[in-house]
């Protein structure tokens, strides 16, 4: 199965792993704006440029996969890993399944499954039949609004609405929704030993505040910030606060492992 990679930069690595209507394209706003970092984004199995796996991958598949795409392009060192929402459910499977490859784990807008609750595994598990009857761009033109914040420009929203229309198709899309209702980290949190940054817009409505203060709240030592004037994608959305809190912790987190 090929894994499309976008690459970019030098310094140490950090892995970026984009939400379920994402992509590689997801980090745009990170690619441009960070600095002195070796960045790496995937486009998921069943994703844009990415080949359809044979069959589902699991939950378990996934962050197989995101461990080779991390280990051929960073190294046996490891590398620093964020994931955004479905992509944070991953990064914490990485930092529990491979706590050897993951140097820092940095959770934006994420949350620790689906699997929670029936009612939200269900309503995760029939987004891929909503996608089968819409088409991928009224699929994405539907839900583009909510993922951003109330007052958004509607110039916001085409770039959000595009990126997605472009990233998602069966049945890549529906797998990933079926692994991620599958999924609850809740009680796998308190095994997580890696640094630990939880970053949430203040106006996400589709995760939420709650989802990640129970993601910095279950984590040891986790820490926890808000991102002023952003929704759900607010590594999109204000991508100069949030590529600063990526920096600061990456370079907080490198310093403490020389001493």
């Amino acid at each position: 199965m090929t894994v499309h990679v976008d690459a970019a930069g030098t310094g140490p690595a950090l892995l970026m792993l984009h939400g379920i209507g994402g992509s590689a394209d997801s980090f745009a706003e990170q690619f441009r704006g960070i600095h002195g970092l070796r960045l790496i984004a995937w486009d998921a199995p069943g994703y844009a440029r990415s080949a359809d796996p044979g069959d589902a991958p699991g939950a378990d598949g996934y962050v197989d996969a995101a461990a080779q795409v991390l280990t051929e392009h960073a190294g046996e060192g490891g590398a620093h890993v964020l994931g955004m929402s479905w992509g944070g459910t991953i990064a914490i499977g990485l930092a529990l399944k491979y706590p050897h490859l993951v140097r820092s784990l940095m959770l934006g807008d994420s949350l620790v499954g689906s699997g929670v609750t029936a009612e939200k595994a269900d309503a995760m598990r029939a987004r891929g039949a909503e996608l089968d009857e819409l088409g991928a761009q009224r699929f994405a033109e539907r839900r583009a609004r909510r993922l951003l914040a109330p007052g958004a420009s509607e110039d916001a929203v085409a770039t959000a609405a595009a990126r997605m229309a472009e990233s998602v198709r069966l049945p890549g899309y529906r797998w990933a929704a079926e692994a991620l209702a599958a999924t609850d980290h809740t009680a796998d949190l308190p095994r997580i030993t890696a640094p630990t940054l939880v970053l949430c817009g203040d106006e996400d409505r589709v995760t939420g505040r709650d989802a990640s203060q129970i993601l910095a709240g279950g984590i040891p030592d986790a820490v926890f910030v808000t991102v002023r004037g952003a929704g759900h994608l607010a590594n999109q959305e204000q991508p100069e606060a949030f590529n600063a809190w990526i920096e600061s912790f990456v370079q907080i987190t490198e310093r403490l492992m020389t001493r």
